[in-house]
């Protein structure tokens, strides 16, 4: 295996730098010849003197590179530049064509890959598509380029003959804001808040220089037999079509699209850094990206254009992207798995397992087996419900009734620094075995109240013992829509459902100012529309589940802790009982467009309630979202009374007769109205505060009521911003039919 390092050396043009001169045809008499210019992206020639020596034939601009092709005047193996800010000279970059051609050939892209690595790459294509030769585009200095050809020219791999190592000694790559000085961000790692990289090294730098590809055409692969686009970290299997290069020659266009399939190791042997044969998952939530591609340059169209994703010009017609492995632990080198992927959506692939032992011999490490969880303490169809409180007292009893009546058998409440008798009525509550109530162990822990309860909660003998289990809020009424409304009927309705997911469904102040006690879903029967894709938290749901160990922990909104192997077993539907897709079952917290539903269940959020009764709200606080003031703009978001809908109260009698059954207690019945008596008092002394007053004057104005029933028609930016945003012009618009208004950028307001 012949190893040769080919350093192209760059010359500054102007502002611009070029990358190299390739003559297009063999050298003659004649001072002309065709040539091919290619100029680094970033600072290119303004202009192009039309009057030079060199009759430009093409000028393109690839990925911010520019090629230009003409009738160039050289002299002495050197072009004359026809721009119009420089007309100096740049030294020919003959073709080396030759030792490439006819051959199977790899054309990659080397970041942080090692020697081994590399043998290893080599050996594996050759086994799986018949390689004979590769081309090696460092992203690294001609210097290590040297080493990297010398350390290759040690360990050849059998049947390739010829790899080239070619290298630039400018950088051919740029961070996002044009300074190549500053942090490598890798566009592979799954986001800025897994992956840092703080390396300022400028030759690691997101490469840019798609240009480069019609450089490395001219000059070393335009008569190779096929040319395979992959990074150093992607494999290529031998599929059942057979070689992909044969593919290549035989597609109408020359050209086979390739797309990638990221995997990755489940976690690394100590000590040992990532290898080929450690990557043996997928993840299962994961679409195919990064496509490439594989190319017979004979019998590509003349005109077409290589660049990184694709060839411009060479369609590949009918033919379906083969797919490729891109092995990601060995992109992102140093860390840990989990710094690159979230373990939760990893699953072991037998293909996966099999490619590493037969092709590395490698024993990797496997994850580890998981079973649904059989609890003897659980029982069948049991019900319950795990919440938080503080100062809810008023609204606590209308509560319990609904859900009893629709069937949830048990109450687990976690309460916070209470002042206005919830503690007191909750604790004869739970005298009497209606609910269970808890301290919220919170306070030391660094934990948001609603988080640390629902910790406490796993260890619950409760939690342990009901087979349905529920994260929902006081404000929050489950309205079931099948048979008698009960939780049986839902349950019967999506038989082979272990998650049910219930989509809010935002409810308004109805336009009442004043706390009256009433049940909250009598009085407030305004709400949002079905389809209310703005704001964002108007989607928002809570699941129903099943306790069955596919998930390690309870969450706000769903389960959390997905244990992958086990994500096969989720059957999870949505309010209309319709399969929720794959992608969402790691951390979806809200439905979309596809994912909404209410036929089989809402969930009413009564989050604001009456005026009088969100000052309380807003002195309170909030149990998750605690460092976020519950102000102008939550109103504005959540006061949503543009429809009507009283579906609920068909449930009042059964309700209304379970409310009377525990008002029939006496304590109860006084620990209750202490709690009413309490909420009247903190009304009061909020509005004698000037800022209270004045924020209770600015919900309750005309204007806001006029806003409440416009929401759909406004746009993120608007709910992002505020209610002044608005124009008063746009509130004569409220319900007219296509009206819609938003803002540019959101303005920050509170």
């Amino acid at each position: 295996m012949i190893v040769t390092h080919y350093p192209i050396t760059t010359r500054p043009c102007g502002d611009a730098v070029l990358l190299a001169a390739v003559p297009l045809e063999p050298a003659s008499a004649e001072h002309t010849r065709e040539v091919a210019l290619f100029f680094k992206s970033g600072s290119l020639p303004d202009t192009i003197n039309d009057t030079a020596d060199m009759g430009v034939r093409l000028a393109r601009n690839i990925g911010g590179g520019l090629q230009i092709i003409g009738s160039a005047t050289v002299r002495n193996n050197e072009v004359t530049l026809p721009f119009a800010d420089h007309s100096g000279t740049a030294p020919l970059t003959e073709p080396e064509t030759t030792p490439l051609a006819g051959k199977r050939v790899a054309l990659a892209l080397h970041g942080v890959e090692t020697p081994e690595m590399i043998y290893q790459w080599l050996a594996f294509h050759r086994e799986a598509q018949g390689l004979e030769g590769a081309l090696i585009l460092t992203r690294q200095g001609p210097e290590a380029a040297e080493a990297l050809a010398t350390a290759l020219s040690q360990r050849p791999v059998k049947s390739i003959s010829t790899v080239l190592v070619v290298s630039f000694d400018t950088p051919l790559g740029r961070s996002q804001d044009g300074d190549e000085t500053l942090p490598f961000y890798a566009p592979d790692a799954p986001g800025r808040d897994r992956m840092e990289f703080p390396t300022p090294d400028p030759w690691r730098a997101p490469f840019t220089e798609i240009v480069t590809f019609e450089l490395l055409r001219h000059l070393f692969l335009a008569q190779a037999r096929g040319v395979l686009n992959l990074a150093l970290s992607d494999l290529l299997p031998q599929g059942p079509q057979g070689s992909v290069f044969d593919l290549a020659c035989a597609a109408p266009a020359g050209m086979v699209p390739l797309i990638g399939h990221r995997i990755y190791p489940w976690s690394l042997h100590k000590k040992a850094a990532a290898g080929f044969g450690d990557h043996i998952c997928r993840r299962f939530d994961a679409s195919p990206a990064n496509p490439r591609w594989c190319l017979a340059p004979a019998k590509a169209p003349a005109e077409a254009v290589w660049r990184l994703v694709r060839v411009v010009g060479a369609a590949p017609g009918d033919i379906p992207p083969l797919p490729y492995l891109r092995c990601m632990a060995l992109r992102h080198t140093g860390g840990s798995v989990s710094q690159i992927v979230p373990k939760s959506s990893l699953v072991e692939d037998a293909d996966l397992l099999k490619l590493a032992q037969a092709s590395f011999g490698t024993r990797p490490r496997r994850p580890p087996r998981a079973r649904l969880e059989v609890r003897p303490e659980r029982i069948e169809g049991r019900c319950g419900i795990v919440t938080c409180m503080k100062n809810e007292g008023p609204f606590i009893l209308e509560w319990l009734a609904h859900h009893r009546a629709i069937g949830v058998d048990d109450f687990l409440i976690y309460t916070n620094d209470c002042t206005d008798g919830t503690d007191r009525l909750l604790d004869l509550l739970q005298e009497r075995g209606i609910v269970t109530h808890r301290d919220n162990p919170y306070r030391g822990t660094g934990m948001k109240p609603q988080h640390a309860a629902l910790q406490a909660a796993a260890d619950e003998p409760l939690v342990h013992a009901v087979d349905w289990m529920i994260c929902i809020d006081v404000d929050e009424f489950i309205n079931i829509h099948v048979g008698a409304g009960r939780l049986e009927d839902l349950f019967d309705a999506v038989p082979d459902a272990n998650m049910i997911s219930m989509t809010w469904r935002l409810f308004g102040n109805s336009d009442l100012a004043e706390f009256e006690e009433r049940f909250v879903t009598e009085a407030f029967t305004r709400c949002a529309p079905q389809e209310s894709r703005k704001p964002h938290q108007s989607w928002g749901f809570k699941t129903a589940f099943r306790q069955m160990g596919i998930f390690k922990k309870l969450g706000v909104h769903r389960p959390k802790g997905l244990q992958p192997q086990l994500v096969d077993q989720i059957r999870w539907v949505n309010g209309s009982g319709l399969p929720m897709p794959r992608k969402e079952y790691r951390n979806a917290w809200r439905s979309t467009q596809d994912t909404y539903g209410y036929d089989l269940v809402t969930l009413n959020h009564y989050a604001v309630r009456s005026a009088e009764s969100f000052l309380v709200k807003r002195d309170r606080g909030r149990v998750n979202h605690v460092d976020r003031d519950q102000g102008l703009i939550y109103w504005f978001r959540m006061n949503n009374n543009r429809e009507e809908d009283r579906s609920i109260a068909r449930l009042n009698g059964a309700v209304r007769a379970e409310y009377d059954r525990l008002l029939a207690d006496p304590q109860i019945a006084a620990a209750h109205a202490a709690c009413v008596a309490a909420h009247h008092a903190r009304i009061a002394a909020l509005r004698a505060r000037p800022e209270y007053a004045a924020f209770y004057a600015e919900i309750t104005s005309h204007r806001m009521q006029r806003l409440s029933r416009m929401l759909p028609q406004f746009g993120a930016n608007v709910f992002q911003s505020g209610p002044s945003v608005v124009p008063d012009a746009v509130l004569e618009r409220a319900g007219e039919p296509g009206f819609f208004f938003t803002i540019r950028q959101p303005i920050r307001t509170e």
